[in-house]
C-alpha cells in the first residue's frame, strides 16, 4: 500500500526525480509499459447480439416453429400474425436494452482533461491521459486530480473527497503523515490524494502511483465491469412461467397428436390442430403487455419526480424491504449548517442568536470576517466549513460584501493543520479588532480572558470547564466545534507572533451536515409497511450514529459497526450480526458491494441510493440502485436503476408506493391473460378429447390473444393503485404469482370460459343444422356441413373472446365487487371492453375479413345467445365474491 511508505520509498520504487520529473525517453517507456491513465470498459453489445438476447425465449422458439409448420401446412396468416408478435416483442425490448449502462463512459468523463507535471526539469500542462506513473504532479486549489498519488509536500492542502469516500467536508492532507495500519480506510488516507477528487483549498506535490485500471476508481470500474445483471422477482417468475408454459404447450401438442391419430384422424388435421393448441397455451401479448405497463409506470414515476432508467426497476421497487441509504446528500442535505452557539455561558440553538446581543453579535462578526470563502445567493465557493459561517449571517441579515467594506481586513495569519487556527485583522474604526477562530483546545491555550454578558472578564477554571461541557455536548451530538476569539489593538504596528497571544474567548459554534427535514417522516413511513433503513457512509461512526438516531433509524450504539471491522468479519459472521446492524460508518465502495450482498443472501430485496463515485458499485449490485440527480455523480447515474430529480429521500417512499401498485396491476395482466389462455385450452382439449371437430382456428386464438386480451389487460396494468397499498409488508419475493389462491382462480375461470365456448360451439352446430335433442351433445358428422361448422366456430370464437371481455371486469379486485371498486373508476377498461366487442363485430361482419377469419355472419338471435354465454363470467364470480365478503364477515 502506497500509504504506509515512506516518501524516499515511494521515489525508489518509482524511480522518478522529484527535482526534474521523469524524461521525455522515460515517459515513453512507460506508457508502453502501463498504458494511458484512462479507464477501460468491454466491449458493448452489438444489435445483433441485443436481438438475439430478446428471440432467446421458449415461449418465442415454439411460436416461431408453429410458424414454420404454418407456412408449410399452407397457413399464412397464422405464420404472418405470429411474426408480428415476435417483431414487436424483439423491438420494444432491443430499444430498451440499447439504452444500456453508461457507468464506465461516465467514469471515463470524470479524467481531468489537463494536469500539471515536472518532465525534464520544467513545470509543463498535459493532458491527463498521458501521466504515467512516477510522474511529479503539482496540486492546487480548483484543480481536480488526474491519477492517484502519493503526496511528497502540502501546504494546508484540502481535497473534497465524497464522491469517492462519501465524507461530507473536504479532508486536510497532510504529506508527512506515517501510516502503519493496512486496513486504513481511504478516507483516512491523509498522505494520498486519489483520482477524479477536488482540490479547494491550499497546494501540494506528489509522486503519481497508480494510474487508469489501477486508481481507486479504476477499481470501481472494474466491479462495475464484473457485475452482472441480475433477474428481478418478476423477470424470473415470468422466465419460469414461460418455460412451464412452453414446455405445457409441447406436451398438450403431442398428447392431442397422439389421441387424435388414435381417433383414425388425418396426421396433417392434427398437426393443425396441435398448432392450434400450442398457441392456446401460450399468452403471446404477455411480454408486451407487462413492458407496456411497466412503460407507463415509468410515466408515473416521473410526475413523482423518479425517472426509471430500467423498466423492470418499477416492479422491483414493490418488493423492497432494506432501503440502504448513502448518508451525504441523500438523508442529509450535503451542505455544512450552523445547528447550535454558545456565548454568556449559554449554549443555545442558532434560531436563539439576537442580533442586539453583543455577545451574539461580536460572535457572528468573528465568524465572517476571519474567513476566506465567498457567498452569494447565486454562488458560493470555498471550504464548506466556513461557507456554512456566512450561510449563518445571511439568514440574519448580515452579508459578507457589506461587513467586508465596513470592517475591512489589514492582515491575516492564515490557517493552518499544525495549528488548526486562522486570524485576521479588521479596521474598527480607529481600532483594530483581531478575529480568530479555531479548535477549541489549541484556542484556548491563547486565551487570557472571556467576553461574558458585555464585559471582559479573566478565563477561570469554572468558565474552561463550562467551555468544554458545551464544546463537547455538541460533539457528542456530533457537530463540527469551532472557537472564536479576539483582541482589541489600537493600530496595526504589531509583531505578527504577537498576535495569536492574549485573547478573549468569545463563544462556539457547532456545525453539522443536517438531515433532509421530510426525511424523518418517510423513515417513519417505511418502517410502519415493514422497510428497514439503513444508513451506509464513509463518514466518522459517531457523525453517522447521531444522524441515525436523530432521523429514527438507530437506536444505540450496538446498531452501528465501522468498515475496518468488516474486513474482519467472514461472511458467516456477517450473516449472523446484520440483522442488527442500521448504521455502517467509514466504509469504502467494496465494503458497500459487501453490505448489499450480505442483505440480498439473507433473502432481502435491497434498494440502495448514493450520489457519488464511492455508490456506483453497490448501486449496481441492489436490486434496485437509486442515485441523486441533482448531487449525484454520472457515474452513480450511469449504474442506478432509477435516479431522483428532486435528490429527495421521501420520493424513494413514494415510487415504492407506485411500484407496489404497479406490481399489483401487473399481476391482474398476467393472471387475467392466464385465464383466458387457460379457458382456450380446456375449449381445444375436451372437444378434441371428445373426438370432435376443433371449435376454434389458430387465427381465432391469435386474434383473442392479441386484441381481445391485450386490451382488457393493458386496462388492468393502468388500474388506479390502492391507497392502502403502504399499510401492507412486502411481498415476499420468493411468493409465486399464483399464491393466495390466485392459481385455483385461474384455472376455474378458465374451465368456466372454456366451458361456455364448448356450449356455444355445440349450440351453434345445432341450430344451424336443426338437430334440437340434447344427446348426442354434437350432431354426427354425417350432417355437419361446412357452414354448420363454420357457424359453430363462429359462436365459439364470439363467447370466448366476449367472455373474456366481461371476465376482465373481475379481476380488479379478488373480493370487492365491481360496483364496490367503481365501475367507471376504471374508464380505460370499460373503454376497452366496448372496442373490444365492436371489432369483435367488425371481424364478423365485414366480408373481407369474413374470409380472412373463416367465420360466419351471426343473426340477432345467435347474439342474444352468444350476450347470455358471454356475461355469465362476471354474474358468477360476483356471486362468488359476495358470498366470500359474508363469509368473512360471520
Amino acid at each position: 500500500m502506497w500509504f504506509e511508505k515512506s516518501v524516499d520509498d515511494v521515489i525508489k520504487e518509482t524511480k522518478t526525480d522529484i527535482v526534474n520529473g521523469l524524461s521525455t525517453e522515460e515517459v515513453e517507456k512507460r506508457k508502453v509499459q502501463y498504458g494511458l491513465n484512462q479507464l477501460q470498459g468491454k466491449k458493448r453489445k452489438t444489435l445483433l447480439q441485443l436481438l438475439f438476447a430478446q428471440i432467446n425465449d421458449v415461449l418465442i422458439y415454439i411460436l416461431l416453429a408453429a410458424a414454420v409448420i404454418s407456412v408449410i401446412l399452407d397457413e399464412p396468416s397464422d405464420a404472418i400474425v405470429i411474426g408480428i408478435v415476435v417483431i414487436i416483442n424483439s423491438v420494444v425490448g432491443v430499444i430498451q436494452e440499447s439504452k444500456a449502462e453508461k457507468s464506465l463512459e461516465a467514469l471515463k468523463k470524470l479524467s481531468t482533461p489537463k494536469a500539471i507535471v515536472k518532465r525534464n526539469g520544467e513545470m509543463v500542462e498535459i493532458p491527463s491521459e498521458e501521466i504515467v506513473p512516477g510522474d511529479i504532479i503539482i496540486i492546487d486549489a480548483g484543480r481536480f486530480i488526474p491519477c492517484d498519488i502519493r503526496l511528497i509536500e502540502t501546504a494546508n492542502l484540502k481535497i473534497e473527497e465524497s464522491a469517492l469516500t462519501g465524507e461530507s467536508v473536504p479532508v486536510d492532507k497532510d504529506a508527512n503523515v506515517t501510516l502503519n495500519a493496512a486496513d486504513t480506510p481511504l478516507g483516512d488516507q491523509k498522505n494520498m490524494a486519489f483520482m477524479s477528487t477536488l482540490a479547494t483549498y491550499g497546494r501540494g506535490i506528489g509522486i503519481a502511483v497508480d494510474t487508469g485500471m489501477s486508481t481507486e476508481i479504476g477499481k470501481i470500474a472494474k466491479m462495475l465491469d464484473q457485475q452482472e445483471s441480475e433477474l428481478t422477482p418478476l423477470q424470473k417468475k415470468l422466465a419460469e412461467l414461460g418455460k412451464i408454459l412452453g414446455f405445457g404447450a409441447i406436451i398438450i401438442c403431442i398428447i392431442m397428436f397422439v389421441v387424435g391419430l388414435l381417433q383414425g384422424k388425418e396426421p396433417m388435421e392434427m398437426l393443425l390442430i396441435s398448432i392450434s393448441l400450442a398457441v392456446a397455451a401460450i399468452p403471446e401479448g404477455m411480454p408486451a403487455i407487462v413492458t407496456i405497463v411497466l412503460a407507463i409506470g415509468v410515466q408515473r414515476m416521473i410526475k413523482e419526480n423518479a425517472i426509471v432508467r430500467k423498466l423492470p426497476a418499477v416492479e422491483t421497487l414493490g418488493s423492497v424491504n432494506i432501503v440502504c441509504s448513502d448518508k451525504t446528500g441523500t438523508l442529509t442535505q450535503n451542505k455544512m449548517t450552523v445547528t447550535k452557539f454558545y456565548v454568556d455561558g449559554v449554549l443555545s440553538p442558532v434560531t436563539a442568536l439576537d442580533l442586539n446581543n453583543a455577545s451574539h453579535k461580536l460572535l457572528l462578526e468573528n465568524m465572517m470576517l476571519c474567513n476566506d470563502a465567498t457567498y452569494t445567493e447565486s454562488s458560493k465557493t470555498g471550504d464548506p466549513t466556513e461557507i456554512a459561517l456566512l450561510e449563518m449571517g445571511a439568514k440574519f441579515n448580515v452579508f459578507q460584501d457589506e461587513m467586508q467594506k465596513q470592517h475591512s481586513r489589514v492582515d491575516e495569519i492564515p490557517f493552518e493543520s499544525d495549528r488548526k487556527l486562522m486570524t485576521t485583522v479588521n479596521k474598527y474604526g480607529e481600532e483594530y479588532y483581531v478575529m480568530t477562530k479555531g479548535a477549541i483546545d489549541n484556542l484556548l491555550k491563547i486565551c487570557t480572558g472571556a467576553f461574558i454578558n458585555g464585559k471582559v472578564v479573566p478565563l477561570t477554571d469554572d468558565i474552561i470547564a463550562n467551555i468544554m461541557s458545551s464544546s463537547n455536548s455538541m460533539s457528542d451530538d456530533a457537530l463540527r466545534v469551532l472557537g472564536g476569539a479576539y483582541k482589541i489593538l489600537p493600530n496595526t504596528h504589531v509583531e505578527i507572533d504577537t498576535l495569536e497571544k492574549d485573547l478573549i474567548f468569545i463563544g462556539l459554534v457547532g456545525m453539522i451536515d443536517p438531515p433532509r427535514e421530510e426525511v424523518k417522516d418517510s423513515i417513519a413511513l417505511c418502517k410502519s409497511s415493514g422497510i428497514k433503513t439503513i444508513m451506509i457512509t464513509g463518514d466518522h461512526k459517531n457523525t453517522a450514529l447521531a444522524i441515525a438516531k436523530e432521523l429514527g433509524i438507530a437506536e444505540d450504539e450496538s446498531q452501528a459497526i465501522f468498515g475496518s471491522e468488516l474486513d474482519k468479519m467472514t461472511d458467516k459472521e456477517l450473516s449472523a450480526k446484520i440483522d442488527n446492524l442500521r448504521v455502517f460508518a467509514r466504509v469504502s465502495p467494496e465494503h458497500k458491494v459487501k453490505i448489499v450482498k450480505a442483505f440480498k443472501a439473507k433473502g432481502n430485496i435491497v434498494s440502495m441510493t448514493g450520489d457519488g463515485v464511492n455508490d456506483a458499485p453497490s448501486l449496481k449490485m441492489a436490486d434496485i440502485g437509486v442515485a441523486m440527480g441533482i448531487t449525484g455523480t454520472d457515474v452513480a447515474k450511469g449504474a442506478s436503476d432509477m435516479v431522483l430529480t428532486d435528490d429527495n429521500f421521501s420520493t424513494i417512499v413514494s415510487a415504492i408506493k407506485e411500484g407496489r401498485n404497479i406490481f399489483n396491476n401487473i399481476k391482474k395482466s398476467i393472471l387475467f391473460l392466464l385465464s383466458c389462455n387457460a379457458g382456450e385450452i380446456f375449449a381445444l382439449f375436451f372437444a378434441i378429447l371428445l373426438g370432435w371437430a376443433a371449435p376454434l382456428k389458430s387465427i381465432h386464438i391469435l386474434w383473442v390473444n392479441l386484441i381481445t386480451d391485450t386490451l382488457p389487460a393493458l386496462s388492468l396494468g393502468v388500474d388506479p393503485g390502492d391507497k392502502d397499498v403502504m399499510k401492507e409488508k412486502p411481498r415476499d419475493p420468493k411468493q409465486s404469482l399464483f399464491a393466495n389462491g390466485q392459481g385455483l382462480s385461474v384455472i376455474l375461470n378458465g374451465l368456466l370460459i372454456g366451458i361456455l365456448t364448448l356450449a356455444a360451439f355445440i349450440i351453434g352446430a345445432k341450430v344451424y343444422t336443426g338437430h334440437a335433442s340434447l344427446f348426442p351433445l354434437f350432431p354426427p358428422e354425417d350432417v355437419m356441413t361446412e357452414d354448420a361448422l363454420r357457424h359453430a366456430r363462429t359462436m365459439a370464437f364470439v363467447v370466448l373472446s366476449v367472455s373474456q371481455l366481461f371476465h376482465s371486469l373481475n379481476m380488479r379486485h379478488p373480493e370487492k365487487s365491481i360496483f364496490q371498486v367503481g365501475i367507471f373508476t376504471n374508464k380505460y377498461l370499460i373503454a376497452s371492453v366496448l372496442l373490444g366487442i365492436f371489432l369483435q363485430d367488425v371481424v364478423i361482419t365485414v366480408p373481407i375479413l369474413r374470409e380472412v377469419f373463416d367465420v360466419f355472419n351471426l343473426l340477432p338471435k345467435d347474439w342474444l345467445l352468444v350476450g347470455a354465454l358471454s356475461i355469465m363470467p362476471l354474474v358468477i364470480n360476483e356471486i362468488i365474491k359476495l358470498i366470500r365478503r359474508i363469509t368473512k364477515k360471520a
